[in-house]
């Protein structure tokens, strides 16, 4: 680049990179994706379609930094890529990971989206964008808890969200009527709830929406208890 008088705004500039040898974590969430899924009216509490494109984007992001990422979890409209903690990527500069990551994956969304949706041209008032953030783990045991704690909050949120919806679709409970009935209940009583009220068992619903999906670095779509497996994902690293 040419010198100039104006170079020295480049000073402004920071550059900060995440801590060395720590197991880096980005993790992108869909912004306002309550009403982006509302407007394209995703199937309640699960749309299939919705899940396969965001694997489908998720798993071209994973083979695009295969040399760096370890795997990917991702639930509902949010996916965390966990990377080596020796990664160099980026010089291991927050920015760069952060946008380059939720562009690369929002840019495949866009282009999925009639494959999964053929019958649903994406509006331009309502386009899908997602944030993102870089957090850096100590060590194996912490990134393993990370892993745990987002595998347990897809089991809540999909029993949740699964007796929440199918109480309004199958039982004619209004919103309000659904959350009071569920107010308070413990994991067992929803199972109960569903069971007894909706004629569903829980335990046969796709592993998928109760379990989430995880990439491996060979792009590998699995539906597993992350908890039970968790070691044989970190072999080696």
């Amino acid at each position: 680049m040419a010198k100039s008088r104006f170079e020295y705004v480049r000073e402004f500039e920071n550059h900060e990179r995440l801590l060395p040898e720590c197991y880096i974590v980005v993790r992108i969430d869909g912004k306002k994706f309550h009403e982006f899924s509302k407007f394209y009216e995703f199937e309640k509490p699960n749309d299939l379609n919705a899940l396969k494109l965001m694997n489908a984007s998720a798993k071209n992001v994973v083979l695009h930094y295969k040399n760096d990422i370890i795997l990917a979890y991702g639930e509902s409209d949010e996916y965390s890529f966990i990377l080596r903690q020796n990664s160099t990527l980026y010089n291991r500069r927050t920015d760069k990971i952060s946008t380059l990551f939720v562009s690369l994956f929002t840019s495949n969304y866009v282009a999925l989206w009639t494959k999964y949706f053929p019958q649903k041209g994406l509006d331009i008032k309502h386009l899908p964008f997602f944030d993102s953030r870089c957090v850096t783990y100590p060590n194996l045991k912490a990134i393993k808890d990370y892993l745990s704690w987002r595998f347990v909050d897809t089991h809540i949120n999909n029993l949740y969200n699964t007796a929440f919806w199918m109480l309004i679709k199958k039982c004619d409970l209004t919103t309000e009527g659904a959350e009071e009935r569920l107010r308070g209940t413990l994991s067992k009583e929803k199972h109960e709830i569903l069971f007894s009220e909706c004629g569903i068992n829980y335990n046969d619903e796709p592993e998928m929406y109760k379990k989430g999906s995880l990439i491996t670095r060979k792009g590998e779509i699995l539906h597993e208890d992350v908890i039970k497996q968790i070691e044989h994902f970190f072999e080696g690293f």
